[in-house]
Formats: structure tokens, C-alpha cells, sequence
């Protein structure tokens, strides 16, 4: 019955369920100079968490590594591969748990 429950969650509510012990530096790396001949911007739309996002000013792409599901999605849609992906220093990242 719980399961149910779960499946009519919105993703934001999901997201709610999760805990984060936060490095003190990020674990995803973007090169800028390549990305910015990036048209499409695929981490931008990807990332269930929404990590990515597109500065408007200066066209940057900026990093929200604390909130990573460290799923991967985003180094698999990125077209030119800028994405310097790493696990989390030792201790850190998502912490999935269950109400």
C-alpha cells in the first residue's frame, strides 16, 4: 500500500525523502570554455535534481553540487562530454531514506 502512496508523489516531494552530508567542494567540474559551444545544454534539462543552470548574464553553466543524486545522467547527455563526474569525498553525498 505504501508503494501506491510513493508512485503518486510529485519528483519534488521524492526529492524531500532524501538527506545530504555536503563536501566542501564540488564533485562535478564543467569545463566552461567547451561548454559554451554547447547550443542545447542538455544538463540543464536532465538532471532530475536540477543541479545545472544556465547563468543568463554570462552564459555559464553553474553547479548546485549539493543537491547530486550522483545518478549520472548528466555525463551521459552531455553532446561534448564537460563534465568532470566523481563520486563525493568519502562520508558526503545523497543519503536516500524511507518514511
Amino acid at each position: 500500500m505504501q508503494e501506491n502512496k510513493d508512485n503518486k508523489k510529485s519528483i519534488q516531494e521524492k526529492l524531500e525523502l532524501l538527506k545530504y552530508n555536503c563536501a566542501n567542494s564540488s564533485h562535478l567540474i564543467v569545463d566552461q570554455k567547451v561548454c559554451a559551444k554547447c547550443k542545447d545544454k542538455p544538463c540543464t534539462f536532465i538532471c532530475p535534481a536540477g543541479v545545472y543552470s544556465k547563468d543568463e548574464i554570462t552564459g555559464e553553466i553553474i553547479v548546485q553540487y549539493e543537491n547530486c543524486l550522483e545518478c549520472g545522467a548528466c555525463r551521459i547527455a552531455c553532446p561534448k562530454n564537460t563534465i568532470d563526474w566523481s563520486y563525493p569525498e568519502s562520508g558526503c553525498g545523497v543519503v536516500f531514506k524511507h518514511n
